[in-house]
């Protein structure tokens, strides 16, 4: 059982059964460099993760397709004959699939495309005096490749995470590409997904070796302008080597969630929302902040009577241990602090009033506000995009959009009534940077218009 002891004024929960779910419990006020230390994430890779991916990256890069099949029968247990799904093998898991199913994921799709036509940016031209005008340009990117993960489990999700801000953008070539089983064959849902989704080209392999191929091109495959899309740790380094090659969304770490709440909260709907952060990875983290001594000691006691019947409890289990926590402030506005330090991927308020303290939430990539907008609606079928920033990220990074797959040119015409107006201020500024030949091609013009 759990023993109870009193550190400074609150009761702290330590667990000493082995194998049992261990959330930490710290009181932020006393404890705030332990819970740093306790939370503390950034994206590393290890050495041997770091080894591999760079062999993987120049050897699809020096030998292409050769390359590129010879990984994916090592790592998938499959050897290319062809690289991509053919439209029947599409059309047959559409006509296939349960009709509730389908009609769940056009909804889903619905919704997400309404949102994500909010996000479009337009171009914009001012004029000015002088018959100057300036301007922005917006343009979509031409080709971009969207990961779509499908080893250990498939996110048809993440499909429409990937897609739909890329079609609402104008993308002209969207290319999907998602790991396949020994047999050669991808995911009948993820398929169903891409069906439903209006996306036809699907190619069959994962890993370190997709981002290689696509940000470098192969016999088969093509350069791409952007990589997006979720993976595991030698498809996230991979992303961040290629970088400069390619452009890519972001560096994804595993998931996590942050739960803010007070003596209003349901513990049930609590416990339930750590552990659909936890079971995605050993690594998630899940964290329960609250003012209540009381809820956490229930969530406490609830989450270890709850676990025994999740499926994947030895998950939740260890990523409870190595990054679950219980942390107790002194009010709900310290909560807002913890979660603020924390920058979590998704944030949770489980508070009478969570409105009023949006506000003082400074960093996360999605907020959940109230008990019954809980994460799982975000993942799924609300709208917004459910790939963000994680690893603390959230305090610089946004989640993925339509704006990530756009390019802002700026548009500049001067007349010669302005140039003559300002040139000489241009080109002194020019000579205080000792950049001779920017001075002269402004004085240059000057002397025509003499």
């Amino acid at each position: 059982m759990a023993r109870l002891f009193t550190l400074g004024e609150e009761r702290c929960i330590v667990n000493h059964i082995k194998n049992s779910t261990v959330l930490r419990l710290f009181t932020y006020a006393e404890q705030k460099s332990e819970l740093r230390r306790h939370l503390s994430r950034s994206v590393t890779f290890e050495p041997e993760v770091r080894e591999v991916v760079q062999e993987i990256l120049t050897d699809i890069k020096d030998r292409g397709d050769t390359a590129l099949y010879e990984y994916t029968e090592r790592f998938q247990g499959f050897r290319p004959g062809e690289v991509m799904v053919s439209s029947e093998e599409i059309r047959d898991a559409y006509e296939e699939a349960d009709g509730d199913f389908i009609a769940i994921l056009e909804e889903a799709y619905r919704n997400i495309t309404v949102f994500h036509e909010q996000e479009v940016d337009k171009s914009f031209f001012c004029e000015q005096d002088n018959r100057v005008i300036l301007g922005q340009r917006v343009t979509p990117l031409e080709r971009v490749m969207l990961y779509v993960p499908g080893g250990k489990a498939a996110y048809p999700s993440s499909l429409f995470m990937n897609v739909v801000p890329a079609q609402v953008a104008g993308v002209d070539r969207i290319y999907l590409t998602t790991p396949c089983d020994g047999e050669g064959k991808v995911s009948p849902h993820i398929l169903a997904a891409a069906h439903v989704a209006g996306v036809d080209t699907i190619y069959k392999f994962g890993g370190a070796q997709a981002v290689a191929a696509f940000a470098f091109g192969t016999e088969s495959v093509p350069k791409v302008d952007k990589i997006t899309g979720p993976g595991n740790k030698f498809v996230a380094l991979a992303k961040k080597e290629v970088f400069g090659h390619v452009s890519i969304d972001s560096i994804a770490g595993p998931s996590e969630v942050v739960v803010i709440a007070d003596d209003s909260a349901d513990p049930e709907f609590i416990v339930l929302d750590l552990f659909a952060q936890s079971e995605h990875d050993p690594d998630a983290s899940s964290v329960l902040v609250t003012d209540s001594g009381k809820l956490a000691e229930t969530v406490k006691t609830l989450a270890n009577e709850m676990v025994t019947a999740m499926e994947r409890g030895d998950i939740i289990q260890q990523a409870f241990n190595a990054n679950g926590a219980i942390v107790l402030t002194k009010d709900i506005r310290e909560a807002c602090e913890v979660s603020n330090m924390i920058a979590p991927e998704h944030l949770e308020l489980h508070v009478r009033d969570s409105w009023a303290i949006l506000p003082d939430l400074r960093h996360a990539g999605a907020v959940f506000m109230g008990s019954y907008s809980c994460e799982s609606i975000g993942d799924y079928f609300a709208g917004p995009n459910h790939i963000l920033p994680t690893n603390g990220t959230a305090r610089f990074f946004s989640p993925l959009s339509v704006r990530d797959f756009i390019k802002h040119t700026s548009i500049i015409s001067y007349s010669k009534e302005q140039l003559a107006l300002s040139g000489e201020k241009i080109a002194r500024f020019a000579d205080h940077e000792d950049l001779q030949a920017h001075a002269e091609a402004i004085r240059a013009r000057l002397r025509k218009l003499r």
